[in-house]
């Protein structure tokens, strides 16, 4: 059954990892009926054009060390279209509430007196490594997987991550937005006892034609991932489940 959008409310639309063709049919019926959609850099930013209506295209991604939209001011937008009576989306990579702010959002929106309606959307997290071949849980390997975020150094007092009890977890690992600080993530969970030798991979572009994958170690994977350049976006694995490359 189709989502129907009503006016004067916003939508929290999980676009999925990025290939357009990801994208849930009810977030793909939410584009269609929007009249203004907040939208991200990453995403099915294509499925954009395809637009047939021509819903009014509002850019609020953020650009890593980049221009970038303060979320206040997005929260702003969200509100402003709303109370003007449009249909409103944002529309988010992965999913909206697995660290798209999609609650932050939510609140400002029910404090305004805004409805909301979120459509979940295939979180990067464990379609990326999919993508790639590797089973965040395997049966005779791994019974769970955690995922945490990397955007900040394990000493930096803004982290809130255990990084010494996540190397003790014996659980798949899968890291968002650590490219920059893997150096100092992977040293911290080595001195926490996490065998050098434990597989690790990243995936870059997930989803994406240029998508690529680098199978490492714990102990070496921040110097190969160094040397051959990657930048975000891109998902690093740690654990068995790593070793297993099932799509090679």
């Amino acid at each position: 059954m189709a989502t129907l959008l009503r006016s004067g409310e916003v939508v929290l639309v999980g676009g999925g990892p990025g290939d357009p063709e990801l994208i849930t049919v009810a977030g793909l019926h939410a584009l269609q009926q929007a009249d203004v959609i907040l939208h991200d850099r990453l995403g099915p930013v294509s499925c954009l054009d395809e637009l047939g209506q021509n819903p009014e295209l509002i850019n609020v991604g953020k650009v890593p060390r980049g221009p970038h939209t303060p979320q206040e001011r997005i929260n702003e937008l969200l509100i402003a279209h709303a109370r003007n009576g449009r249909k409103v989306v944002r529309l988010k990579g992965g999913d909206s509430f697995v660290f798209g702010r999609g609650g932050e959002e939510w609140v400002a929106c029910a404090e305004a007196g805004i409805p909301v309606r979120v459509i979940p959307g295939l979180t990067s997290s464990v379609a990326v490594p999919a993508l790639a071949g590797v089973p965040l849980t395997h049966r005779s390997l791994v019974q769970g997987f955690t995922v945490v975020s990397g955007h900040v150094p394990p000493d930096d007092a803004r982290s809130t991550v255990n990084w010494s009890a996540l190397a003790h977890t014996n659980t798949t690992l899968v890291l968002l937005m650590a490219v920059k600080y893997l150096p100092q993530i992977t040293t911290r969970l080595l001195e926490s006892g996490l065998a050098p030798r434990t597989p690790a991979m990243i995936v870059s572009e997930g989803s994406l034609p240029s998508q690529s994958a680098l199978f490492s170690t714990l102990g070496e994977v921040a110097e190969e991932a160094s040397k051959e350049g990657i930048t975000p976006p891109a998902i690093v694995v740690i654990g068995e489940v790593a070793s297993l490359e099932l799509g090679a």
